[in-house]
């Protein structure tokens, strides 16, 4: 009996880490507020992709996010924000989506499912050319798993992600 015990209890330790980022509140979150109103908030996966983690939380902390629009809405896929340039640039701009950060970060594939809810990073053909484009998956992509980067989740606010339309603007985004 006391080797069961120790071997559940060995289990637990092992196990605890991973189940513990699969509930809300044990990894850093980020709420986007909505400048029409409402909040998505976003878990984030430190453990799958620790640099996208610190690379989207230094954006969010150095206010890149504010003010932003969402300038891709593909129904049943995708909504997509991170170019620096929606601030400004007409929305049917030719230029609209192709800016970033100014610099590059390398992939960090994991293991984590393109899902409904999944927050991925967005790149160009380039595995390695992710900056500041991030996206919210509207339903499941099994074609992107193991070939971008998936780093956060929608924990909050699902029902308004649902409801984005191109040029909807982020008021502000807020480590919480």
């Amino acid at each position: 009996m006391n080797r069961l015990l120790v071997l559940a209890a060995g289990l637990i330790l092992v196990a605890a880490p991973a189940l513990a980022q699969d509930k809300p509140g044990a990894a850093p979150m980020v709420v986007f507020t909505l400048e029409k109103g409402g909040e998505i908030t976003l878990e984030l996966f430190p453990a799958d992709a620790p640099k996208h983690v610190e690379n989207f939380l230094k954006l969010v902390k150095s206010g890149f996010y504010n003010g932003q629009r969402f300038h891709r809405v593909e129904p049943g896929f995708v909504v997509q924000i991170g170019d620096p340039q929606s601030k400004t640039l007409p929305m049917n701009d030719p230029k609209m989506g192709s800016g970033g950060p100014g610099y590059t970060i390398k992939a960090e594939f994991n293991s984590r499912k393109f899902e409904r809810g999944v927050l991925g990073m967005a790149r160009s053909s380039d595995p390695n050319s992710a900056g500041s484009q991030i996206y919210l998956m509207l339903g499941a992509a099994p074609s992107l798993n193991g070939q971008y980067t998936a780093f956060g989740r929608v924990v909050r606010g699902m029902e308004l992600v649902d409801t984005v339309k191109v040029g909807d603007r982020v008021k502000t985004a807020k480590v919480k």
